[in-house]
């Protein structure tokens, strides 16, 4: 737990909650940034994507009430990996160990295929980022998983495309693993480039791997910070509940 106790050190504000998930901030490189930390051993981190009637749900306020009206509380939201117009997953989803979408290797443009482009998986051996070419050789059993791309961090090393001065910054999100134990699940508070959150990610969270989620459509869901954001329709959503 070393890596997850440094990380915690950085934190320039802790925010009070009585909710499983812990809420922080941190300032680094003159931003500011959400961490949510959830411990997937301990926790009901869960993905979702569609209703009942096979209908994509799209925003946090339509999930919340389908969770309470099955006598459980969502507690954290957050988007997930990446979705096409009519809302489909465009790479792997796994949900309740059961895959929806299979892995998607194919080239193609935009961030998705990015390469390497990464997985975020949690088996029963805890959670992990890896990248999609190396999904398949995975002997755990898997829980959930979401494809998404490109990644950030892969064995410490940031993606080779990534550049420091890039002036592409948009609201962002991902998700890095400190310890298998534990996920830490990322939202800028202000606009910032690749190389800016992969760098949080490795050197003040001390993931060793870390996914990009996605950008622009970046959303948390966290009544304990009194938050609900809607800036784009989503696809798929992680979520715990309590």
């Amino acid at each position: 737990m070393k890596p997850l106790l440094l990380a915690i050190g950085f934190l320039t504000l802790a925010l009070t909650s009585t909710s499983a998930v812990e809420f922080s901030t941190i300032d680094f490189a003159g931003k500011r940034f959400t961490v949510c930390s959830v411990n997937v051993r301990k926790e009901r981190l869960q993905l979702f994507h569609r209703d009942d009637s096979g209908q994509p749900f799209k925003r946090f306020d339509r999930l919340s009430p389908w969770i309470e009206a099955r006598g459980q509380k969502l507690v954290f939201a957050m988007n997930a990996g990446m979705y096409r117009t009519d809302f489909s997953t465009v790479g792997l989803f796994v949900s309740g160990g059961k895959q929806i979408t299979p892995l998607n290797t194919t080239n193609g443009h935009g961030n998705f295929y990015l390469k390497p482009n990464g997985v975020f998986a949690v088996t029963k051996d805890g959670a992990r980022v890896l990248e999609s070419s190396a999904y398949p050789a995975l002997s755990e059993q898997v829980v959930l998983a979401t494809q998404s791309g490109p990644l950030l961090v892969l064995g410490g090393k940031l993606h080779p495309a990534f550049k420091a001065n890039s002036e592409s910054r948009l609201l962002r999100n991902g998700v890095g693993v400190p310890s298998p134990d534990i996920a830490l699940f990322v939202i800028s508070e202000a606009p910032v480039n690749f190389h800016e959150l992969a760098v949080l990610f490795r050197d003040k969270l001390h993931c060793p791997d870390a996914l990009f989620l996605d950008g622009t459509v970046s959303s948390l869901y966290a009544p304990a910070l009194k938050r609900c954001d809607f800036r784009a329709e989503l696809g798929p959503v992680f979520g715990v509940t309590e």
